[in-house]
């Protein structure tokens, strides 16, 4: 899973114009259920690798781009393409059921 530093420009970008879809973990160091779900974060990377780009945002260092996305509570899970939110989850899921709404999504 790519460990970069995204400034808000380049996210934007990142999401806009992307050839594949793109999956962003709103996570935050001190949120629990974030850390539950970063295992799952980081299998779905590995199974979908070159089907889907997986970047993660901490809200606490980013909070631009999570105001712009109106991120309220984390983990919030959003799937864009080309600039399209094609799927926005919050809260922890399972593995296979957050596989089942990426699967869904990009259908």
């Amino acid at each position: 899973m790519e460990k970069t530093t995204i400034l808000p420009n380049a996210f934007n970008d990142l999401v806009k114009e992307s050839d594949v879809p793109v999956l962003v973990d709103f996570w935050a160091e001190w949120c629990g259920p974030c850390k539950m779900i970063a295992p799952t974060i980081e299998q779905i990377a590995r199974d979908y690798r070159g089907r889907l780009r997986v970047v993660k945002v901490n809200v606490d260092l980013k909070p631009q781009i999570s105001a712009e996305y109106g991120i309220q509570s984390i983990p919030t899970i959003m799937l864009f393409h080309r600039g399209r939110v094609l799927m926005r989850q919050s809260g922890a899921l399972p593995y296979e059921a957050l596989k089942g709404q990426i699967d869904r999504a990009m259908a």
